[in-house]
């Protein structure tokens, strides 16, 4: 199973350990496309400050980020997963999962991002700002800059089994599953109960649940199908549409009250 995950804009702090070190990360095939982008974020960051906030859609109140972009080449590095902070990753708790929960986490959640493609939890980055969103003045449109990398990479990296999809929509766009995978890719929306309406709060706290519950019970779904049936046993609410023809991601709705 590969679970796909949004980073957090939030971000814990890069810390005093050992500094980034590029050929150490996961998909080692992204690398020239990382390293196009750690480039010329760094150089901007060291430019004109306002313009750095601008590209980069930072207000006022977050000039201090354009600093930690500068530094990214020598500011102490930590597990991705000690990295991304936000409502899906205090769900998801990575720090509080016993030990082979924790190693399945590792085997299986690859985290995108803007700046680096996509790393696996295991993996030591800095904290940065760069959402996928971003348009740098040389590379442009960090979606569209990652899209051919990510076509060759994440197949391979996909392997046989089941595809599950969590992410938002504009890291979505970097890299969207075809044929044989996306028939074997399932997507979650989380839907309010009462209004069946998409809330913030409840979707990425429950995505982080849901990630939690799979890796900590061991299950091993090898597909959508046998997906519906593990979460259901797991004591949540699903909605399933199977797709219509081949080639086509499953999509399954979450009904949840509240969030615990």
């Amino acid at each position: 199973m590969l679970v796909l995950l949004p980073p957090s804009e939030g971000k814990a702090s890069s810390g005093r350990g050992a500094p980034l070190k590029p050929e150490s990360l996961s998909l080692p095939g992204l690398a020239d496309a990382r390293e196009a982008v750690l480039g010329e974020l760094v150089e901007l960051c060291l430019g004109d400050e306002d313009k750095a906030r601008e590209v980069l859609g930072l207000s006022e109140g977050l000039r201090g980020e354009v600093a930690k972009n500068t530094e990214l080449r020598t500011a102490g590095a930590r597990p991705a997963g000690e990295i991304y902070t936000g409502v899906l990753y205090d769900a998801l708790d990575l720090a509080s999962l016993d030990a082979a929960a924790k190693k399945r986490a590792a085997r299986s959640l690859l985290v995108f991002s803007g700046l680096w493609g996509a790393v696996r939890v295991t993996d030591r980055i800095p904290s940065y700002r760069c959402s996928m969103g971003v348009k740098l003045p040389g590379l442009g449109a960090l979606a569209s800059h990652w899209r051919a990398p990510m076509a060759a990479a994440l197949p391979e990296v996909a392997g046989g089994g089941l595809v599950l999809d969590l992410r938002s929509s504009a890291y979505g766009s970097a890299w969207k599953p075809k044929g044989e995978v996306a028939g074997r890719t399932a997507t979650v929306r989380v839907l309010h109960a009462p209004t069946r309406k998409v809330v913030s709060h409840f979707n990425k706290a429950t995505k982080g649940r849901i990630v939690r519950s799979l890796v900590s019970s061991g299950v091993a779904p090898s597909g959508p199908g046998e997906l519906v049936e593990a979460l259901r046993d797991l004591g949540y609410v699903v909605e399933v549409e199977a797709p219509s023809r081949a080639g086509v991601a499953w999509a399954l709705d979450v009904l949840v009250d509240e969030v615990h």
